[in-house]
């Protein structure tokens, strides 16, 4: 079980998107029929996530009528992020042994790999789309014995040229999130002891930390830009659902559940509800009984939406 404190903070960061040991999975029992696998609640849209309920993390499409497979095959297929117009998902995949970046289409066709020289050793620390769709911000970890660094790059989807994203930030960085409404990047930011929550104005060329305490990460703007979902320990010590302005103001926790670790929130299209995962216990590369879970922003009113018999990790919500 993942202890509190800085190990928390560097397993939510570090192994956000690790793949699990696939030597283990010829002990799992036969997968389900995907037609078997149903929301627990209805709801609009579609959410991408991945899970490993067949030996290895694959990605898949939930909507109100089912699941549906999206990649099929030997290696880690992790983390999709829809795009703004919904028509593609981009993700990390291991097929030579480290993770780069991907593009599929919606309905599972045309996969193609973006970059070729990212080279993570875990699944990734995170990847956005930008407002228009026409580049994708990506976070670049390299690991020489104890010492890790993260930073992010940015790469252009026409011409494949690659570059630093915010170089003033000169800390470990990652988990990028663009705000859809204003030149607005959130992030997760290295302190001495710990990470937090930041913002990057991409006009201005400034930063500032969000959160204190070294307790907090994953930033998420809603769709109107007014409000942003985050991760922090800072009320049970292991992980929560929180809200605040772009600005830092008006935090709130939302999820109050004492006895489980919620992590990665993403908005539903009309930013009225949160879908997560949640679990009560999970170990160093995230394996456990994870299962997708949605909160309404209003009430705060937790329901269970997917519990597949793998770990169900990082969705995406789309219209």
């Amino acid at each position: 079980v993942i202890t509190i404190g800085l190990a928390w903070l560097a397993t939510i960061f570090i192994l956000g998107c690790q793949g699990t040991n696939n030597s283990a999975s010829a002990e799992r029992k036969p997968p389900p029929k995907l037609s078997s696998l149903q929301p627990a609640v209805p709801f609009e849209g579609r959410i991408v996530f991945h899970s490993d309920f067949d030996g290895d993390y694959e990605l898949y499409l939930l909507t109100k009528k089912g699941i549906k497979k999206l990649t099929d095959n030997t290696w880690d297929d992790v983390c999709g992020k829809w795009s703004p117009d919904g028509q593609k998902i981009a993700f990390a995949a291991n097929p030579s042994g480290k993770f780069e970046i991907f593009t599929i289409r919606a309905d599972g066709s045309q996969i193609t790999q973006v970059t070729h020289e990212l080279q993570n050793p875990i699944g990734h620390p995170g990847h956005a789309w930008t407002p228009e769709g026409q580049a994708i911000v990506y976070t670049v970890y390299r690991k020489r014995g104890f010492i890790r660094r993260f930073w992010m790059k940015i790469i252009d989807l026409k011409t494949r040229r690659s570059r630093r994203f915010i170089p003033e930030f000169k800390a470990s960085h990652g988990i990028p999130d663009l705000c859809p409404t204003a030149p607005l990047l959130a992030f997760t930011g290295k302190r001495r002891r710990g990470w937090d929550a930041a913002l990057f104005n991409l006009k201005t060329r400034e930063s500032r930390f969000l959160t204190e305490g070294g307790q907090s990460c994953r930033p998420h703007f809603s769709h109107d830009g007014r409000k942003l979902a985050y991760v922090s320990a800072e009320a049970d010590h292991k992980a929560d659902i929180w809200l605040m302005n772009p600005d830092g103001t008006n935090k709130h926790r939302l999820t109050k559940l004492d006895e489980t670790y919620e992590y990665f929130p993403a908005w539903s299209p009309d930013d009225k509800f949160i879908v997560f995962s949640l679990v009560d216990h999970y170990g160093d590369d995230l394996s456990g009984q994870w299962a997708l879970y949605v909160v309404e922003v209003q009430t705060g009113r937790v329901s269970l939406l997917l519990d597949t018999p793998g770990a169900d990790l990082f969705p995406h919500w789309a219209k």
